[in-house]
C-alpha cells in the first residue's frame, strides 16, 4: 500500500508542475486609429466648445490607446494598462454616442479566418474588444504562473476567475449595448464557452492545491467533479459557436472525461477506507471507462493531455485488479451497480466575478486615484445636449400649442363674430360719415410702414426655400435607402435567399424606413397648410394693395354717405356699442401683450446650468451609469410648472372674453334698433368692414408664416440628421454585402476547382490502360499525428444561420456516418440536427 501511494503521488507531481495540459485564450489584434482627430471634429461639429480646450485629452486617448493595443505579452504591467483605456471609454460613452466616426479594425482570436479584421464605428465595440484582451491576458497569466508551490497556483485561480468575470462582464454589460452585431468570436455563445474554460482551469487549480495539501479523498473528488462539469458546459457552448476550433473541443471533450474518471478514482479511494468494497470497484470501473472515453479523443489532443490520461488508466487498472482480488479472497461484498451509484457531491470553488477595478472603473478616475484623471471632463455630455434640446421641445410645444394656440384661437373667434356684425365698420360710417375714421387710417399707416405686401411676398419666398431644402434632404436619404434596397434584392436575386443570408433592408434599416413615414407624414401634412394660406393671401391681396396704398386710395374705396341725424336713442346705442368696441380692442392689446411676455419667457428659459448641476450629482452619485436623457425627466417636470399658472389662466381670459361678447351683442341689438330703416350708410359701413377685415387677415398670413418658417428650420434638423444615418447605415449595409459577396465568390471558386478535379480525375480513370502498370508498394506506415475532424455544430441561438463558408484549410470534413472517410463526390454538408452534449462525434459526457 505504501508503495501505491508513493507512486500516486509521484504521477501527481508531474501533473502540477506541467502546464502544457492547459489553453492559454490569444489576444486580438488592432491596428494604429486617429481616435483624437474623430473626437476633434466630433465635438466641433456637435458642441457648442472649441476642441482646443481639450487638446491634452486628445493627445492622452491617442496615448492610452497605443498603450492598450501594445499588450502583447503575459505580463501583470499590462493589467492596468488595459484597465485604464476600458474605464476612460466607459466615461466617454456618457460624452459621446457610440458612432463617434472612427473604424475600429480588430481581429479575431480563435477560430479559422483570423486575417480579416471586423470594422466597426462603434466605441462599444473598441470597448469590447479591450476587455477581452483583458480577459485573454488575465488567461495567459494563469498559464505562465509556476504550478510547483500552493501560492502559485492560488495565483493562477485568481487570474482564471478574474478572466472568467470579464468575459462575462463583456456579456452582461457590454455586448446588449453594443447595438451591432458582434464578430463571431465574440457573440454571446463564444464567449459563454470562453468563460466556462476559464472557470474549468481555475476550478483545476484548487484542485491541484487539494491534492498538494494531501487534502481527503472525499474533498478531491468533489473538486474534480465540479471541474469535469465546467469543462462540459465549456464543450456544450463551443458546438454552437462558430469559432471556436475543433481541437479546442476536443480538449475540453478529454479533460471533462479525465476529471470525470479522476473523481471517480478518489472516491473509490473514499470507499476503501470506510469498508464498501462493492462501491470501491463499481467506482474504478466508471473511472475505467470514462478514462477510456477520454483517451478516443487521444489523436486530437496534446501529449500531455494523453500522458495525463494514460497516467490515470494505469493507475486505475492497478486499483481494479487489487479490489477485485481483495473483494473475491476477503470482503465478498457485490459489486454495486452503475445505476445505483450515488451522483458525486460537488465543492465548487470559483464564480466569473468580474475584477473591482473592471465593475468600478469609472470611479477609480479623478485626481489622485489609481486610473488618473477623467479626459474630457469638462465637455458637457452628449445626454445633456440631447436633454436640452428634449426640453426645449417640450417647453415650445407646452407653449405654442397649449397656450399660445388658445389664446390665438380666442382672438379669431373675436374677429369672426366682429365681423358677422359687421364691426367696427357699421360704427365708423355712422360716427364719420365723411373722410376715413383715424383708426382706419392708423392700421393703413402700420401696413404701409411694415411693407405689408413685400413682407408677406419675402416670407412665402423663405418658406419655399426653406421646405426646399429640407425636401431635397429628405429626398437624398430616401433615395440612399431605395438605391440600398434595389441592390440587396438584385444580390439576393442572384444568390438565392439561402445564401444571401442577411436580413432585408426593410428589417434591418426598419426604424430608418420608419422615420421615412413619419417625415413624409409631416411633408404632406406641412403642404396642405401651405395652400392654405396662399389662397387665403390670394383671396385677400386686393386689399392689402389698397390698405398699403394712399390715403387718397382708401377714400376712394370708402364711400361717403349723407348726414344722418343723431337722435338721442341712437347717440346713447352708439356711446355704448363704442363702449364695447373699446372693451374688445384692450383685451386684444392685453392678449397681444400676453403672448408677447410669454415667448420671451420661454426664450429666456435656459436650463441649460440645471441640467450640467444635475449631471454633475448623477456622475457622482452613479459613477458607472451611462448619463441618459431619461434621467432628467424630473426635471423637466419641475421646470415645465413654471407655465402652469399661463395654462390656467386660459380659463379666465375664455371666461371674460365671453362676458364682452355677451355685452357686445346685446349693444350692437340695440343699436341696430335704433337705427333701423335707415341705409343711408349702407355702403360706407360695408367698405369699412372689408377694411378691418383685410388688416386682421394681414395679422394672420404673418402668424400663419411665421409659423411655417419655424416648421421648416426645426424640420431642417430632423430630415438632416435622417439624411446623415442612412449615409452611415447604408454604408454599413454596403460593406456587409460587399464581404459577403466576396466570401461568396471565394465559395463559387472553390467549387469551380472542385469540379475540375473530379473532371481530371474522371478522364484518367477511363483512359486507355495501355500502358504496364507499376508495381504497388504496400502503403507506409506514418506516425503522424491526425487533423482534428471539424464538429457537426449545433445551430447557434437566436435563429442565427450557420455558415456557408467553407471548412477551413487543414481541417478535415469528418467521418461519415457508419464509418468512412470523406471524399470530394460525397460533398460537404455543414450543420444539421440539434445534437445532444457528447454528439457530432464526442463520445457521450460522463456525469460522476
Amino acid at each position: 500500500m505504501a508503495s501505491y501511494v508513493s507512486h500516486m503521488l509521484e504521477t501527481v507531481d508531474i501533473l502540477l508542475t506541467d502546464h502544457r495540459n492547459l489553453l492559454e485564450i490569444p489576444f486580438r489584434r488592432t491596428h494604429s486609429v486617429d481616435l483624437s482627430s474623430a473626437i476633434k471634429q466630433y465635438i466641433s461639429t456637435k458642441y457648442d466648445q472649441s476642441p482646443d480646450m481639450f487638446a491634452d485629452d486628445l493627445r492622452d486617448i491617442d496615448r492610452l490607446r497605443n498603450d492598450a493595443i501594445n499588450v502583447r505579452e503575459p505580463h501583470v504591467s499590462g493589467i492596468k494598462r488595459l484597465q485604464i483605456y476600458a474605464a476612460q471609454l466607459r466615461y466617454l460613452g456618457g460624452k459621446f454616442p457610440i458612432d463617434v466616426g472612427v473604424d475600429f479594425p480588430w481581429y479575431p482570436a480563435i477560430g479559422y479566418d483570423r486575417d480579416k479584421p471586423v470594422l466597426q464605428n462603434n466605441l462599444r465595440f473598441e470597448l469590447a474588444n479591450i476587455l477581452f484582451n483583458l480577459a485573454a491576458l488575465y488567461s495567459q497569466l494563469a498559464y505562465a504562473t509556476n504550478r510547483t508551490s500552493i501560492d502559485g497556483l492560488k495565483s493562477a485561480a485568481e487570474y482564471s476567475i478574474a478572466a472568467a468575470g470579464t468575459f462575462s462582464f463583456i456579456r452582461t454589460d457590454i455586448l446588449p449595448d453594443m447595438r451591432s452585431t458582434p464578430p463571431e468570436d465574440m457573440d454571446d455563445i463564444t464567449l459563454d464557452s470562453l468563460q466556462q474554460l476559464c472557470l474549468a482551469q481555475g476550478q483545476e487549480s484548487f484542485w491541484q492545491i487539494a491534492i498538494k495539501k494531501t487534502m481527503s479523498d472525499g474533498t478531491v473528488a468533489k473538486l474534480a467533479a465540479k471541474v469535469s462539469d465546467y469543462y462540459i458546459f465549456a464543450a456544450d457552448a463551443a458546438r454552437q459557436s462558430r469559432a471556436v476550433s475543433a481541437e479546442w473541443i476536443h480538449h475540453f471533450q478529454a479533460k471533462h472525461h479525465h476529471f470525470a474518471a479522476a473523481a471517480q478514482f478518489r472516491q473509490s479511494r473514499y470507499c476503501l477506507q470506510n469498508k464498501q468494497y462493492g462501491e470501491e470497484i463499481a467506482r474504478l470501473k466508471d473511472s475505467l471507462t470514462c478514462v477510456n472515453e477520454g483517451l478516443q479523443e487521444a489523436r486530437y489532443i496534446n501529449a500531455t493531455v494523453t500522458g495525463d490520461l494514460n497516467g490515470l488508466k494505469s493507475k486505475v487498472t492497478e486499483e481494479l485488479k487489487r479490489a477485485e482480488k481483495d473483494n473475491d479472497l476477503i470482503y465478498l461484498q457485490t459489486t454495486t451497480p452503475k445505476s445505483e451509484l450515488k451522483l458525486l457531491d460537488r465543492t465548487n470553488m470559483v464564480a466569473a466575478k468580474a475584477p473591482a477595478d473592471i465593475v468600478n472603473g469609472i470611479s477609480l478616475l479623478g485626481d489622485g486615484k489609481p486610473f488618473g484623471r477623467p479626459l474630457f471632463e469638462k465637455l458637457v455630455p452628449y445626454a445633456v445636449h440631447q436633454a436640452a434640446s428634449i426640453y426645449a421641445d417640450r417647453r415650445d410645444r407646452l407653449v405654442n400649442q397649449s397656450i399660445v394656440v388658445d389664446l390665438e384661437a380666442m382672438t379669431a373667434r373675436l374677429r369672426e363674430i366682429l365681423q358677422s356684425l359687421d364691426l367696427p365698420g357699421s360704427l365708423q360710417a355712422l360716427e364719420k360719415p365723411l373722410g376715413l375714421p383715424g383708426s382706419l387710417v392708423s392700421k393703413a399707416e402700420e401696413l404701409r410702414q411694415q411693407d405689408a405686401l413685400y413682407r408677406i411676398k419675402r416670407s412665402m419666398e423663405d418658406t419655399t426655400k426653406l421646405k426646399t431644402n429640407d425636401l431635397a434632404i429628405y429626398q437624398e436619404g430616401v433615395a440612399l435607402l431605395e438605391a440600398e434596397k434595389a441592390e440587396d434584392e438584385r444580390a439576393r436575386a442572384k444568390y438565392g435567399t439561402d445564401r444571401w443570408a442577411r436580413p432585408p433592408s426593410t428589417t434591418a434599416l426598419a426604424k430608418l424606413y420608419q422615420t421615412s413615414n413619419e417625415l413624409q407624414t409631416y411633408l404632406n401634412s406641412a403642404a396642405s397648410s401651405d395652400n392654405l394660406v396662399q389662397a387665403k393671401f390670394r383671396e385677400n391681396e386686393h386689399i392689402l394693395k389698397i390698405l398699403t396704398g394712399t390715403n387718397r386710395d382708401l377714400e376712394r374705396f370708402v364711400p361717403s354717405s349723407s348726414q344722418v341725424t343723431m337722435t338721442p336713442a341712437i347717440e346713447q346705442a352708439a356711446s355704448r356699442l363704442r363702449t364695447c368696441l373699446n372693451e374688445v380692442s384692450r383685451l386684444e392689446t392685453r392678449r397681444k401683450n400676453r403672448i408677447a411676455a410669454l415667448k420671451e419667457k420661454a426664450k429666456s428659459d435656459d436650463i441649460g446650468p440645471a441640467l450640467l448641476a444635475e449631471a454633475a450629482r448623477l456622475e457622482r452619485e452613479y459613477p458607472m451609469q451611462k448619463i441618459e436623457p431619461g434621467q432628467f425627466e424630473k426635471l423637466f417636470e419641475t421646470r415645465l410648472q413654471a407655465y402652469e399658472p399661463d395654462r390656467e389662466a386660459l380659463v379666465t381670459e375664455q371666461e371674460e372674453q365671453d362676458q364682452i361678447i355677451a355685452r357686445l351683442r346685446e349693444a350692437n341689438k340695440a343699436f341696430l334698433d335704433a337705427r333701423r330703416g335707415d341705409t343711408s350708410t349702407k355702403d360706407r359701413q360695408k367698405a369699412l368692414q372689408t377694411l378691418d377685415t383685410g388688416y386682421a387677415k394681414y395679422k394672420e398670413l404673418i402668424s400663419n408664416l411665421d409659423t411655417g418658417r419655424k416648421f421648416y428650420n426645426d424640420l431642417a434638423v430632423h430630415v438632416t440628421r435622417f439624411r446623415d444615418n442612412c449615409k452611415a447605415q447604408v454604408s454599413e449595409r454596403r460593406i456587409e454585402a460587399s464581404q459577403l459577396e466576396a466570401e461568396l465568390a471565394g465559395q463559387d471558386m472553390g467549387r469551380l476547382n472542385l469540379q475540375e478535379t473530379r473532371r481530371e480525375l474522371r478522364s484518367q480513370n477511363t483512359a486507355p490502360q495501355t500502358r504496364s502498370r507499376p508495381q504497388q508498394q504496400p502503403p507506409a506506415e506514418t506516425q503522424e499525428a491526425l487533423t482534428a475532424p471539424a464538429p457537426t455544430r449545433n445551430p447557434p441561438p437566436g435563429g442565427v444561420m450557420p455558415s456557408t463558408s467553407p471548412l477551413p484549410v487543414g481541417v478535415a470534413g469528418g467521418t461519415i456516418g457508419g464509418g468512412g472517410i470523406w471524399t470530394p463526390d460525397m460533398g460537404i454538408r455543414f450543420g444539421g440536427a440539434p445534437n445532444q452534449p457528447g454528439q457530432a462525434g464526442y463520445p457521450v459526457p460522463r456525469r460522476p
